[in-house]
């Protein structure tokens, strides 16, 4: 039904910028959006969610303030902005999507049907 693949993941210096692109092969509409990160031996924790209009976003503690998550429907992607990357943001990320969620997507992992396979971010000190 649904497709997604990521790019953009590079590694980078501390201080740094990335944007990272999720491309969806499916429908997307009426879908929450959301990226995910999990780094070896730890749990896959949510980063960033966004509603379909893109109006609805949320933010992991961590990233507010330096991550800003949004979509362009019309090209059928979803994007991630960090800025000023810290060595702690250093995993592999991965975009989700699913249907039937709340206006305020939720940040959970188990809640996304749809999985990208990932692309690896690495930030040096």
């Amino acid at each position: 039904q649904m497709q997604l693949m990521e790019s953009g993941g590079d590694s980078v210096h501390a201080g740094g910028s990335l944007r990272l692109s999720c491309a969806a092969f499916g429908y997307t509409y009426d879908s929450c959006m959301a990226w995910f990160r999990q780094a070896p031996g730890k749990e896959r924790e949510g980063v960033a969610a966004i509603g379909n209009t893109g109006g609805a976003t949320s933010y992991a503690d961590s990233v507010k303030g330096r991550f800003t998550i949004s979509r362009d429907n019309a090209k059928n992607t979803l994007y991630l902005q960090m800025d000023n990357l810290e060595p702690e943001d250093t995993a592999m990320y991965y975009c989700a999507a699913n249907f039937g969620l709340p206006p305020k997507c939720p940040t959970e992992a188990p809640r996304y049907r749809y999985w990208g396979q990932g692309t690896q971010v690495t930030v040096s000190s």
